[in-house]
């Protein structure tokens, strides 16, 4: 498998994106730029972008698609031409899927591949209401239905697990729903673009990465 892919993981909240591009890593050398971990890096340097992008926060503002944006695009240029990229959580919208193709167009660097990660919102509810996290060191857990979440335990440190406030069914069902109002049209772009790949995602995670590698391996295929 060649280096210098370019793709992009689209899904709902829980349907597996940071699994899949950690997967992707370990068979192919590519940079996995993650929108979360770029922001809390940001945030944590007080960095310019990070700055502004705090300022909306503290308000209680969505940060804006500008400041998104320049974030994003700034990590994914400083990438060398020759080297390919796995982006986890943008774009989240037709704006920034459009700002994005446009950066990209104009440096010769089209994405290879869009692979949208389809899961039903019944089994992301049982996914994201059994996600637990440790609070000492981060480390994510899942927790069966009907399992006493008190009972249990971090597997690395021994820590005390709890669930994210966003984690909860009211809040997990309103993130799906922002995801259908302003991520599904996204999919549109990338289709007329011939781009996009539907991958069912309610299955294993393994088999997730099988069908995400095939589609990937045909993009490879026509690269050479």
């Amino acid at each position: 498998m060649v280096q210098g892919l370019r793709l992009v993981l689209i899904g709902p909240p829980g349907a597996g994106k940071g699994t899949q591009a950690q997967l992707l890593r370990e068979d192919i050398d590519l940079a996995h730029i993650s929108s979360g971990d770029l922001f809390r890096h940001h945030l944590g340097q007080g960095t310019p972008l990070g700055l502004r992008a705090k300022e909306y926060m503290n308000r209680g503002e969505l940060v804006p698609d500008e400041v998104t944006i320049d974030i994003i695009l700034g990590k994914v240029m400083s990438i060398p031409d020759d080297d390919g990229f796995i982006l986890d959580g943008f774009p989240r919208n037709r704006n920034q899927a459009q700002e994005l193709d446009k950066k990209l167009t104009a440096e010769s660097r089209n994405l290879d591949k869009v692979v949208h990660i389809d899961v039903s919102e019944p089994e992301l509810l049982r996914r994201l209401g059994g996600r637990y996290i440790c609070r000492a060191c981060q480390s994510p857990h899942a927790i069966d239905l009907g399992e006493d979440a008190s009972a249990r335990t971090c597997d690395q440190c021994g820590g005390e697990l709890d669930q994210r406030d966003d984690d909860a069914p009211a809040a997990v069902k309103k993130r799906i729903q922002v995801y259908n109002d302003e991520t599904m049209p996204v999919l549109g772009f990338y289709r007329e673009r011939g781009v996009l790949v539907e991958i069912p995602g309610d299955d294993t995670i393994a088999e997730v990465n099988k069908q995400i590698m095939a589609a990937v391996d045909a993009s490879t295929a026509r690269k050479l």
